[in-house]
């Protein structure tokens, strides 16, 4: 089993469980019932790399990371549930009806979001995805089949429904396209290496690691020229509009995480920083009148590090809400 997905999944669990603020989004109960961590072992990819397309059926609360065709079945009624997709950086994820039997008039339900849920908490925030809230829901009990596939705007997507009677259920396939400029990212990895490119375009891009990390910053392409601070309450960028934010907080939505640095001026060079929440947030936001790019490392902390961590790093925010 890869320790790395089961932190994720944990981390997502955690969460899903203490959900019960946004009910008329999704309320989940405990589900201990089964163990969501089988679905990611460390040869999986690999072991099915020859299978198309990879079939299962779907758990009541489930994450899936391959495409595939899917299938929920009701044994008992299901009243709270919901099941997380994420794809590579560099990937949509597209949702598509096979086939959907459930009841709407009798209190079914089977939506899409396009992007995460968790305690209330959207990725991407509305500060950043291109869509307003309200269009990011697709509901089959009000679309029917007239729109049978649903493609997310990122590498991140989610299907919550309820069924009440035994039987009853749907059947999705999930495919992946290639996003050649990603923006909003949550990473499957607690380490890897990205070049985040917003070429031209006015729009905020959020890389999320859930995961306390260190972040290396290589190079940094922006229209402005400031210095690289720690950010205090009414210190920051100023009124530029092109720069990179690193973010820390507990819970997913950027907007409402804690600003710890600001990177104004472009670099080449490291420039590191030690985030040890549970979830950092590399954001970029650009004006759209140049092309910026960013290139960073991210690896996870190690415990000692998380215990001991000093210098440039800013423990205090997360530990004390952990």
């Amino acid at each position: 089993m890869s320790p790395n997905f089961k932190l994720q999944c944990h981390f997502i669990l955690i969460l899903l469980t203490a959900l019960r603020g946004e009910s008329r989004y999704l309320e989940v109960q405990e589900a201990a019932d089964y163990d969501p961590f089988l679905l990611f072992s460390a040869n999986l990819k690999r072991d099915l790399a020859g299978e198309q397309p990879y079939r299962r059926a779907l758990r009541c609360l489930d994450m899936l990371s391959l495409p595939g065709q899917f299938t929920f079945t009701a044994d008992r009624p299901q009243l709270n549930c919901a099941v997380f997709f994420i794809g590579e950086p560099e990937e949509f994820i597209t949702i598509h009806y096979d086939l959907v039997s459930i009841d709407c008039q009798g209190g079914d339900f089977l939506k899409v979001f396009d992007g995460w849920i968790l305690k209330g908490e959207k990725f991407p925030s509305s500060q950043d995805h291109p869509l307003p809230l309200v269009k990011r829901y697709t509901d089959f009990c009000e679309s029917g089949l007239t729109r049978r596939s649903i493609r997310s705007s990122q590498n991140v997507a989610m299907v919550f429904f309820r069924v009440h009677e035994p039987g009853n259920g749907f059947t999705l396939t999930i495919k992946t396209d290639p996003n050649l400029f990603p923006c909003n990212v949550i990473s499957q990895t607690p380490s890897g290496r990205f070049t985040l490119v917003v070429p031209h375009q006015h729009q905020n891009c959020s890389f999320s690691i859930i995961y306390p990390v260190a972040i290396r910053i290589s190079d940094l392409t922006l229209g402005h020229w400031h210095d690289l601070q720690l950010k205090k309450p009414t210190a920051g960028c100023g009124g530029t509009s092109d720069f990179v934010e690193l973010l820390g907080g507990t819970g997913l939505d950027p907007s409402k995480m804690m600003p710890l640095a600001d990177l104004c001026s472009p670099f080449h060079g490291p420039a590191q920083m030690k985030i040890s929440c549970d979830n950092a947030v590399v954001r970029m936001v650009s004006s759209g009148k140049h092309i910026n790019r960013v290139t960073f490392e991210y690896r996870q902390l190690e415990p000692f590090e998380l215990e001991t961590s000093n210098g440039n790093s800013i423990p205090e925010f997360c530990l004390s809400s952990l």
